[in-house]
Protein backbone atom coordinates (compact mmCIF):
# COMPACT_ATOMS: atom_id res chain seq x y z
CA UNK A 1 0.00 0.00 0.00
CA UNK A 2 1.41 3.58 -0.44
CA UNK A 3 0.18 4.96 2.52
CA UNK A 4 1.38 4.13 5.95
CA UNK A 5 -1.57 2.02 7.74
CA UNK A 6 -2.22 3.04 11.56
CA UNK A 7 -4.65 0.83 14.00
CA UNK A 8 -6.81 2.41 16.33
CA UNK A 9 -8.31 0.29 19.29
CA UNK A 10 -10.79 1.89 21.32
CA UNK A 11 -12.39 -0.08 25.31
CA UNK A 12 -15.43 0.70 26.39
CA UNK A 13 -17.74 0.34 29.60
CA UNK A 14 -20.92 -1.39 28.13
CA UNK A 15 -22.11 -2.61 24.67
CA UNK A 16 -24.11 0.57 23.49
CA UNK A 17 -20.96 2.58 23.79
CA UNK A 18 -18.46 0.53 21.61
CA UNK A 19 -21.57 -0.22 18.69
CA UNK A 20 -21.94 4.11 19.10
CA UNK A 21 -17.57 4.18 18.93
CA UNK A 22 -18.01 1.75 15.54
CA UNK A 23 -21.02 3.26 14.11
CA UNK A 24 -18.82 6.68 14.58
CA UNK A 25 -15.34 5.85 13.64
CA UNK A 26 -16.66 4.11 10.33
CA UNK A 27 -18.32 7.57 9.40
CA UNK A 28 -16.31 10.37 10.22
CA UNK A 29 -12.74 7.86 8.09
CA UNK A 30 -12.05 6.08 5.35
CA UNK A 31 -11.41 2.92 8.30
CA UNK A 32 -12.25 -0.41 8.56
CA UNK A 33 -13.22 -2.15 11.58
CA UNK A 34 -11.30 -4.93 11.80
CA UNK A 35 -11.68 -6.34 14.93
CA UNK A 36 -14.54 -6.68 18.03
CA UNK A 37 -14.17 -8.27 21.00
CA UNK A 38 -15.71 -9.04 24.65
CA UNK A 39 -13.27 -8.16 27.39
CA UNK A 40 -13.26 -8.24 31.23
CA UNK A 41 -15.86 -6.48 33.86
CA UNK A 42 -18.49 -5.37 30.68
CA UNK A 43 -15.81 -4.15 28.41
CA UNK A 44 -16.13 -4.35 24.94
CA UNK A 45 -12.83 -3.06 22.44
CA UNK A 46 -13.07 -2.36 18.52
CA UNK A 47 -9.73 -2.05 16.31
CA UNK A 48 -9.75 0.05 13.24
CA UNK A 49 -7.47 0.64 10.47
CA UNK A 50 -6.92 2.70 7.55
CA UNK A 51 -4.60 5.49 6.57
CA UNK A 52 -3.02 7.25 9.39
CA UNK A 53 -4.49 10.98 8.53
CA UNK A 54 -8.31 8.93 8.75
CA UNK A 55 -7.23 7.17 11.87
CA UNK A 56 -6.56 9.94 13.96
CA UNK A 57 -10.57 11.53 13.00
CA UNK A 58 -12.60 8.30 13.29
CA UNK A 59 -10.64 8.06 16.71
CA UNK A 60 -11.84 11.06 18.21
CA UNK A 61 -15.43 10.57 16.39
CA UNK A 62 -15.81 7.52 18.22
CA UNK A 63 -14.52 8.63 21.66
CA UNK A 64 -16.90 11.47 21.32
CA UNK A 65 -20.07 8.91 20.69
CA UNK A 66 -18.98 6.53 23.27
CA UNK A 67 -18.96 9.05 25.78
CA UNK A 68 -22.41 10.51 25.00
CA UNK A 69 -23.89 7.10 24.97
CA UNK A 70 -26.10 7.05 27.94
CA UNK A 71 -23.86 4.84 30.42
CA UNK A 72 -20.90 4.95 28.42
CA UNK A 73 -17.65 5.19 29.22
CA UNK A 74 -14.77 5.24 27.06
CA UNK A 75 -12.10 3.00 29.36
CA UNK A 76 -8.58 3.53 26.89
CA UNK A 77 -7.81 3.98 23.72
CA UNK A 78 -4.78 3.82 21.29
CA UNK A 79 -3.43 4.57 18.12
CA UNK A 80 -0.50 3.06 16.44
CA UNK A 81 0.89 4.68 13.78
CA UNK A 82 2.33 2.24 10.82
CA UNK A 83 2.41 -0.82 13.41
CA UNK A 84 5.75 -3.19 12.37
CA UNK A 85 4.89 -6.31 10.40
CA UNK A 86 5.60 -8.78 13.52
CA UNK A 87 2.82 -6.95 15.70
CA UNK A 88 0.28 -7.08 12.98
CA UNK A 89 1.12 -10.68 12.50
CA UNK A 90 0.48 -11.53 15.75
CA UNK A 91 -1.76 -9.34 17.18
CA UNK A 92 -5.78 -9.79 16.12
CA UNK A 93 -5.44 -6.24 13.88
CA UNK A 94 -4.59 -7.19 10.53
CA UNK A 95 -7.31 -7.31 7.70
CA UNK A 96 -8.96 -10.53 7.33
CA UNK A 97 -10.81 -12.34 4.60
CA UNK A 98 -14.13 -11.85 6.71
CA UNK A 99 -13.47 -7.65 6.59
CA UNK A 100 -11.89 -7.51 3.50
CA UNK A 101 -15.59 -6.54 1.33
CA UNK A 102 -15.52 -3.80 3.51
CA UNK A 103 -12.23 -2.34 3.14
CA UNK A 104 -11.95 0.95 2.40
Amino acid sequence: MSQQQAVGVIQTLGFPAVLAAADATLKNGRVTLVYFDKGESGTFVIAIRGPVAEVKPAMKAGFEAADNTFGGKVATHYIVPNPPDNVVAVLPIDYSEKVEPYRV
